[in-house]
């Protein structure tokens, strides 16, 4: 694993665009250096790596970034683990309520598309039987 990545690199790895990486920068989730004429090459460290890692994970997870860089920063430091970890399960079960929520609501809007389905061939059929 090499010591820097560019912008680029993390791209590619990652699969997102360099705009990306630039606002996760400017929310304060990664802090690369700068090099070359005028600062104008970012340099990204194993750890600014981790943290775009981490960032994008808790995307998946449905957090918001307030919440991405208080746990990405929780990661980093390695005091208080247990109020931490404790910390985030908080987090977690309150976005699995919320995604529990929303699938019900699914389900539901799922089950009034099938009575309405259900409605229309029945009124179908009939108008067919009547023709």
């Amino acid at each position: 694993m090499p010591n820097t990545y560019t912008i680029t690199e993390l791209a590619r790895e990652f699969d997102i665009t360099a705009r990306a990486i630039r606002f996760y920068e400017d929310q304060g989730l990664l802090s690369p250096s700068r090099e070359g004429a005028g600062g104008r090459n970012r340099v990204y460290t194993p750890r600014d790596r981790t943290r775009l890692k981490l960032t994008l994970r808790g995307k998946r997870l449905g957090l918001s970034l307030s919440e991405i860089k208080s746990l990405v920063d929780m990661y980093e430091s390695p005091k208080d683990t247990s109020a931490q970890m404790n910390r985030f399960l908080g987090v977690l079960a309150q976005h699995r309520e919320t995604l529990e929520q929303q699938r019900e609501d699914i389900e539901m809007s799922l089950a009034e598309i099938t009575a309405h389905e259900d409605e229309c061939k029945r009124l179908l059929a009939a108008i067919g039987e009547g023709a």
